[in-house]
Protein backbone atom coordinates (compact mmCIF):
# COMPACT_ATOMS: atom_id res chain seq x y z
CA UNK A 1 0.00 0.00 0.00
CA UNK A 2 1.29 3.82 -0.79
CA UNK A 3 0.43 6.47 1.43
CA UNK A 4 0.73 9.87 1.27
CA UNK A 5 0.55 11.17 4.63
CA UNK A 6 0.70 15.64 5.08
CA UNK A 7 0.64 18.50 7.77
CA UNK A 8 2.73 21.42 8.48
CA UNK A 9 2.95 24.35 10.46
CA UNK A 10 3.35 22.76 13.53
CA UNK A 11 5.11 20.07 15.48
CA UNK A 12 1.58 19.51 16.14
CA UNK A 13 0.80 18.53 13.18
CA UNK A 14 4.33 16.75 11.75
CA UNK A 15 4.99 14.36 15.16
CA UNK A 16 2.08 12.29 15.43
CA UNK A 17 2.28 12.15 10.76
CA UNK A 18 6.02 10.45 11.59
CA UNK A 19 4.05 8.25 14.47
CA UNK A 20 2.00 7.07 11.62
CA UNK A 21 4.56 6.93 9.19
CA UNK A 22 6.59 4.38 11.52
CA UNK A 23 3.76 2.36 12.23
CA UNK A 24 2.72 2.05 8.75
CA UNK A 25 6.50 1.83 8.16
CA UNK A 26 6.70 -1.17 10.18
CA UNK A 27 3.68 -3.07 8.61
CA UNK A 28 5.28 -2.75 4.81
CA UNK A 29 3.65 -0.26 3.93
CA UNK A 30 5.20 2.31 1.78
CA UNK A 31 4.60 6.24 2.93
CA UNK A 32 5.11 9.65 1.24
CA UNK A 33 5.36 12.82 3.38
CA UNK A 34 3.85 16.04 1.57
CA UNK A 35 4.55 19.54 3.49
CA UNK A 36 5.38 23.35 2.84
CA UNK A 37 9.32 24.54 1.53
CA UNK A 38 9.93 26.52 4.59
CA UNK A 39 8.03 24.48 7.96
CA UNK A 40 9.59 22.27 10.12
CA UNK A 41 8.32 19.59 8.72
CA UNK A 42 10.80 19.96 5.77
CA UNK A 43 14.01 19.21 7.99
CA UNK A 44 12.09 16.84 10.74
CA UNK A 45 10.45 14.79 7.67
CA UNK A 46 13.85 13.90 5.82
CA UNK A 47 15.74 13.53 9.49
CA UNK A 48 12.83 10.67 10.20
CA UNK A 49 13.80 8.71 6.43
CA UNK A 50 10.86 9.31 4.94
CA UNK A 51 10.41 10.63 1.59
CA UNK A 52 9.44 14.59 0.94
CA UNK A 53 7.83 16.44 -1.18
CA UNK A 54 7.57 20.41 -1.01
CA UNK A 55 3.93 22.34 -2.13
CA UNK A 56 3.22 25.90 -1.65
CA UNK A 57 0.63 26.93 0.49
CA UNK A 58 -0.76 29.96 2.68
CA UNK A 59 -3.45 30.77 4.59
CA UNK A 60 -5.23 34.46 4.53
CA UNK A 61 -5.18 37.50 6.96
CA UNK A 62 -8.59 38.59 7.58
CA UNK A 63 -7.61 41.98 7.92
CA UNK A 64 -6.09 41.96 4.86
CA UNK A 65 -8.91 40.46 2.10
CA UNK A 66 -7.30 41.04 -0.74
CA UNK A 67 -4.17 37.80 0.49
CA UNK A 68 -6.94 35.58 -0.51
CA UNK A 69 -6.28 35.83 -4.15
CA UNK A 70 -2.82 34.78 -3.02
CA UNK A 71 -3.93 31.91 -1.21
CA UNK A 72 -6.22 30.64 -3.89
CA UNK A 73 -3.88 30.88 -6.58
CA UNK A 74 -0.84 29.02 -4.40
CA UNK A 75 -3.90 26.48 -3.80
CA UNK A 76 -4.54 25.96 -7.21
CA UNK A 77 -0.97 25.64 -8.32
CA UNK A 78 -0.12 23.20 -5.76
CA UNK A 79 -3.34 20.94 -6.16
CA UNK A 80 -2.11 20.86 -9.98
CA UNK A 81 1.15 19.89 -8.52
CA UNK A 82 -0.38 17.17 -6.28
CA UNK A 83 -2.30 15.41 -8.96
CA UNK A 84 1.10 15.19 -11.32
CA UNK A 85 2.73 13.96 -7.97
CA UNK A 86 0.21 11.50 -7.32
CA UNK A 87 0.23 10.02 -10.76
CA UNK A 88 3.83 9.35 -10.19
CA UNK A 89 3.70 7.09 -7.00
CA UNK A 90 -0.38 5.95 -7.38
CA UNK A 91 -0.87 6.33 -3.48
CA UNK A 92 -3.72 4.27 -2.25
CA UNK A 93 -4.95 6.79 0.38
CA UNK A 94 -3.68 10.00 1.36
CA UNK A 95 -3.85 11.02 5.34
CA UNK A 96 -4.28 15.32 6.40
CA UNK A 97 -3.25 15.95 9.65
CA UNK A 98 -3.44 19.86 9.34
CA UNK A 99 -2.17 23.02 8.11
CA UNK A 100 -2.58 24.55 5.13
CA UNK A 101 -0.90 22.17 2.91
CA UNK A 102 -3.26 19.71 4.06
CA UNK A 103 -5.52 21.76 1.16
CA UNK A 104 -4.23 21.45 -2.08
CA UNK A 105 -3.05 18.01 -0.95
CA UNK A 106 -6.29 16.43 -0.21
CA UNK A 107 -7.91 18.08 -2.99
CA UNK A 108 -5.65 17.09 -5.06
CA UNK A 109 -6.75 13.35 -3.93
CA UNK A 110 -9.99 13.69 -3.64
CA UNK A 111 -10.05 14.70 -7.55
CA UNK A 112 -8.72 11.72 -8.31
CA UNK A 113 -10.51 9.55 -6.41
CA UNK A 114 -8.08 8.50 -4.07
CA UNK A 115 -9.75 8.30 -0.61
CA UNK A 116 -8.75 10.68 2.13
CA UNK A 117 -8.23 10.08 5.93
CA UNK A 118 -8.33 13.04 8.39
CA UNK A 119 -6.75 13.31 11.52
CA UNK A 120 -7.52 15.79 14.57
CA UNK A 121 -5.26 16.20 17.13
CA UNK A 122 -7.13 19.20 19.19
CA UNK A 123 -10.54 19.25 20.84
CA UNK A 124 -11.11 22.01 17.97
CA UNK A 125 -10.77 21.00 14.68
CA UNK A 126 -8.49 23.39 12.57
CA UNK A 127 -9.64 25.05 9.32
CA UNK A 128 -7.97 22.28 6.62
CA UNK A 129 -9.34 19.35 8.61
CA UNK A 130 -12.81 21.08 8.71
CA UNK A 131 -12.69 21.75 4.69
CA UNK A 132 -11.44 18.24 4.09
CA UNK A 133 -13.81 16.50 6.47
CA UNK A 134 -16.50 17.16 4.47
CA UNK A 135 -15.53 14.75 1.54
CA UNK A 136 -12.97 12.16 3.84
CA UNK A 137 -13.67 8.79 3.86
CA UNK A 138 -12.77 8.90 7.50
CA UNK A 139 -12.43 11.14 10.04
CA UNK A 140 -9.88 10.31 13.38
CA UNK A 141 -10.09 11.88 16.31
CA UNK A 142 -8.24 12.57 19.48
CA UNK A 143 -10.83 13.66 21.27
CA UNK A 144 -14.61 13.03 20.64
CA UNK A 145 -15.87 16.49 20.87
CA UNK A 146 -13.91 18.13 17.72
CA UNK A 147 -16.44 15.43 15.22
CA UNK A 148 -19.31 17.48 16.61
CA UNK A 149 -19.35 20.07 13.53
CA UNK A 150 -19.08 17.08 11.18
CA UNK A 151 -22.14 16.57 9.27
CA UNK A 152 -21.77 12.16 8.52
CA UNK A 153 -20.67 10.84 12.56
CA UNK A 154 -20.38 7.77 10.31
CA UNK A 155 -16.84 9.22 9.45
CA UNK A 156 -15.73 9.41 12.88
CA UNK A 157 -13.40 7.23 14.97
CA UNK A 158 -11.89 7.90 18.24
CA UNK A 159 -8.28 6.65 18.19
CA UNK A 160 -5.95 9.47 20.08
CA UNK A 161 -3.12 11.02 18.96
CA UNK A 162 -0.07 9.42 18.10
CA UNK A 163 3.56 9.19 19.74
CA UNK A 164 6.23 8.14 17.91
CA UNK A 165 8.13 5.07 19.10
CA UNK A 166 11.40 6.77 20.16
CA UNK A 167 8.87 8.85 23.30
CA UNK A 168 7.92 5.12 24.22
CA UNK A 169 11.65 3.58 24.02
CA UNK A 170 12.86 5.36 26.44
CA UNK A 171 13.85 4.41 29.52
CA UNK A 172 13.61 6.07 32.84
CA UNK A 173 17.34 5.16 33.17
CA UNK A 174 18.62 5.77 30.30
CA UNK A 175 16.70 9.25 30.83
CA UNK A 176 17.98 9.84 34.51
CA UNK A 177 21.51 8.98 33.28
CA UNK A 178 21.17 11.63 30.42
CA UNK A 179 19.93 14.49 32.95
CA UNK A 180 21.90 13.31 35.70
CA UNK A 181 19.30 13.05 38.34
CA UNK A 182 19.48 10.39 40.89
CA UNK A 183 17.12 6.89 40.74
CA UNK A 184 15.60 7.93 44.38
CA UNK A 185 15.22 11.72 43.80
CA UNK A 186 12.09 13.65 42.66
CA UNK A 187 12.12 15.09 38.99
CA UNK A 188 9.86 18.29 37.81
CA UNK A 189 10.28 19.24 33.89
CA UNK A 190 9.12 22.68 32.84
CA UNK A 191 8.66 23.45 29.27
CA UNK A 192 5.78 25.99 27.44
CA UNK A 193 6.23 24.37 23.65
CA UNK A 194 9.11 24.64 21.17
CA UNK A 195 9.61 28.96 21.68
CA UNK A 196 8.95 28.70 25.72
CA UNK A 197 5.48 30.77 27.71
CA UNK A 198 7.12 33.79 29.57
CA UNK A 199 4.90 33.42 32.48
CA UNK A 200 5.65 30.03 32.98
CA UNK A 201 9.25 30.76 33.39
CA UNK A 202 8.41 34.01 35.04
CA UNK A 203 6.27 31.92 38.35
CA UNK A 204 8.66 28.97 38.34
CA UNK A 205 11.57 31.58 38.77
CA UNK A 206 9.58 33.11 41.87
CA UNK A 207 9.39 29.56 42.94
CA UNK A 208 12.95 28.76 43.00
CA UNK A 209 13.39 28.86 46.80
CA UNK A 210 10.49 27.02 47.78
CA UNK A 211 11.22 24.73 45.32
CA UNK A 212 14.87 23.85 46.06
CA UNK A 213 13.89 23.87 49.83
CA UNK A 214 12.98 20.42 49.26
CA UNK A 215 16.38 18.57 49.00
CA UNK A 216 15.59 15.61 46.70
CA UNK A 217 13.90 17.55 44.23
CA UNK A 218 15.13 18.43 40.78
CA UNK A 219 14.18 20.64 38.02
CA UNK A 220 15.03 20.81 34.11
CA UNK A 221 13.88 23.95 33.30
CA UNK A 222 13.76 24.27 29.84
CA UNK A 223 12.72 27.98 28.62
CA UNK A 224 12.88 28.04 24.79
CA UNK A 225 15.22 29.84 23.03
CA UNK A 226 14.42 33.07 23.05
CA UNK A 227 13.84 33.22 27.00
CA UNK A 228 16.78 31.34 28.04
CA UNK A 229 19.05 34.61 28.82
CA UNK A 230 16.18 36.17 30.74
CA UNK A 231 15.29 33.12 32.89
CA UNK A 232 19.06 32.46 33.54
CA UNK A 233 19.57 35.86 34.84
CA UNK A 234 16.41 35.74 37.13
CA UNK A 235 17.07 32.51 38.48
CA UNK A 236 20.79 33.43 39.17
CA UNK A 237 21.47 29.96 40.21
CA UNK A 238 24.23 29.65 42.60
CA UNK A 239 26.86 26.47 41.61
CA UNK A 240 25.30 24.39 44.55
CA UNK A 241 21.73 25.31 42.97
CA UNK A 242 22.53 24.20 39.69
CA UNK A 243 23.14 20.80 40.60
CA UNK A 244 19.55 20.70 40.87
CA UNK A 245 17.80 23.33 38.81
CA UNK A 246 19.35 22.64 35.01
CA UNK A 247 18.05 25.11 32.36
CA UNK A 248 18.22 24.69 28.53
CA UNK A 249 16.83 26.45 26.27
CA UNK A 250 15.86 24.15 24.03
CA UNK A 251 15.80 20.44 24.17
CA UNK A 252 16.75 17.58 21.92
CA UNK A 253 16.21 14.68 23.34
CA UNK A 254 12.52 14.88 25.36
CA UNK A 255 11.96 11.52 24.80
CA UNK A 256 14.49 10.62 27.63
CA UNK A 257 13.21 13.89 29.81
CA UNK A 258 9.83 12.49 29.84
CA UNK A 259 10.65 9.07 30.59
CA UNK A 260 12.56 10.51 33.40
CA UNK A 261 10.68 12.26 35.24
CA UNK A 262 8.11 12.25 37.68
CA UNK A 263 5.99 15.35 36.63
CA UNK A 264 5.64 18.17 34.01
CA UNK A 265 4.43 22.05 34.30
CA UNK A 266 3.25 22.14 30.46
CA UNK A 267 1.55 24.10 28.09
CA UNK A 268 -1.46 22.15 26.58
CA UNK A 269 -0.76 21.03 23.30
CA UNK A 270 -1.98 18.54 21.11
CA UNK A 271 1.81 16.78 21.06
CA UNK A 272 2.59 17.72 24.47
CA UNK A 273 -0.37 15.88 25.87
CA UNK A 274 -0.23 12.90 23.75
CA UNK A 275 3.26 12.47 24.90
CA UNK A 276 2.14 13.01 28.62
CA UNK A 277 -0.50 11.07 28.50
CA UNK A 278 1.58 8.12 26.59
CA UNK A 279 4.22 7.94 29.59
CA UNK A 280 1.51 8.86 32.41
CA UNK A 281 3.00 11.96 33.54
CA UNK A 282 1.14 13.79 36.17
CA UNK A 283 1.13 17.12 35.07
CA UNK A 284 0.09 20.71 35.81
CA UNK A 285 -1.02 22.38 32.38
CA UNK A 286 -1.71 26.37 31.75
CA UNK A 287 -2.76 26.37 28.24
CA UNK A 288 -1.46 28.58 25.48
CA UNK A 289 -4.35 31.61 25.86
CA UNK A 290 -3.89 32.32 22.33
CA UNK A 291 -4.38 29.00 20.39
CA UNK A 292 -6.73 29.28 17.83
CA UNK A 293 -10.46 28.75 19.69
CA UNK A 294 -8.75 28.63 22.68
CA UNK A 295 -8.53 25.21 21.67
CA UNK A 296 -5.47 24.72 24.26
CA UNK A 297 -7.82 25.52 26.70
CA UNK A 298 -10.64 22.56 26.18
CA UNK A 299 -7.09 20.21 25.53
CA UNK A 300 -6.92 20.36 29.31
CA UNK A 301 -10.00 20.43 30.35
CA UNK A 302 -10.20 16.96 28.71
CA UNK A 303 -7.85 15.82 31.39
CA UNK A 304 -8.80 17.64 34.34
CA UNK A 305 -11.89 16.18 34.33
CA UNK A 306 -10.21 12.82 33.56
CA UNK A 307 -8.04 13.36 36.61
CA UNK A 308 -5.27 13.07 34.83
CA UNK A 309 -4.11 16.90 35.47
CA UNK A 310 -4.05 20.06 37.19
CA UNK A 311 -4.93 23.25 35.17
CA UNK A 312 -4.07 27.30 35.62
CA UNK A 313 -5.17 30.14 32.93
CA UNK A 314 -1.95 31.73 31.82
CA UNK A 315 -2.90 34.60 33.47
CA UNK A 316 -3.29 33.54 37.07
CA UNK A 317 0.32 32.03 36.63
CA UNK A 318 2.34 34.67 38.50
CA UNK A 319 -0.20 34.02 41.91
CA UNK A 320 -0.08 32.15 44.93
CA UNK A 321 -2.59 29.28 43.36
CA UNK A 322 0.01 28.55 40.61
CA UNK A 323 2.59 28.19 44.00
CA UNK A 324 -0.27 25.98 46.05
CA UNK A 325 -1.07 23.74 42.45
CA UNK A 326 2.65 22.70 42.32
CA UNK A 327 3.23 22.51 45.87
CA UNK A 328 0.71 19.90 45.75
CA UNK A 329 1.78 18.22 42.90
CA UNK A 330 5.31 18.17 43.98
CA UNK A 331 4.45 16.99 47.51
CA UNK A 332 1.20 14.81 47.47
CA UNK A 333 2.57 11.24 46.10
CA UNK A 334 -1.03 10.18 46.00
CA UNK A 335 -2.28 12.78 43.63
CA UNK A 336 0.49 11.71 41.19
CA UNK A 337 -0.46 8.23 41.23
CA UNK A 338 -4.41 9.26 40.92
CA UNK A 339 -3.08 11.16 37.68
CA UNK A 340 -1.00 8.46 36.28
CA UNK A 341 -3.80 6.20 36.64
CA UNK A 342 -6.12 8.54 34.77
CA UNK A 343 -3.93 9.31 31.89
CA UNK A 344 -3.38 5.67 31.29
CA UNK A 345 -7.48 5.82 30.25
CA UNK A 346 -6.86 8.31 27.07
CA UNK A 347 -5.31 5.03 25.64
CA UNK A 348 -2.20 6.92 23.71
CA UNK A 349 0.21 4.00 23.50
CA UNK A 350 -2.35 2.10 21.03
CA UNK A 351 -3.27 5.43 18.96
CA UNK A 352 -0.88 4.61 16.18
CA UNK A 353 -1.94 1.34 15.64
CA UNK A 354 -5.43 2.60 15.84
CA UNK A 355 -5.19 5.34 13.08
CA UNK A 356 -3.03 2.92 11.15
CA UNK A 357 -6.32 0.49 11.20
CA UNK A 358 -8.45 3.16 9.99
CA UNK A 359 -5.93 4.37 7.18
CA UNK A 360 -6.05 0.89 6.14
CA UNK A 361 -9.34 0.17 6.20
CA UNK A 362 -10.22 3.30 4.14
CA UNK A 363 -7.83 2.67 1.39
CA UNK A 364 -9.34 -0.90 0.19
CA UNK A 365 -12.94 0.47 0.51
Amino acid sequence: MNVVVSGGGTAGHINPALALADELARRGHTVYYAGTPAGVEARLVPQAGVPFTAFEAAGFNRSHPASIFHAVKLIAASTRKAKAWFNEIKPDVVVCFGGYVCIPVGRAAEQMGVPVVVHEQNSIMGMANKYLAKKAAAVALTYEVAGKGVVDPAKLVVTGNPVRRSVFDATRAEGRAYAGVPEDALMLVVFGGSLGARHINTALAECKDRLLSRPNLYVRHITGPKEFDAVRDQLALTDEEAKRWTVVGYEDRMGDVLAACDMVVSRAGATSLAEISALQIPALLVPYPYATANHQATNAREYVAAGAAFEIDDDKVETPEFSRLLGELVDDASVRERMKAAAASFETGNAAAKLADVVSRAATR
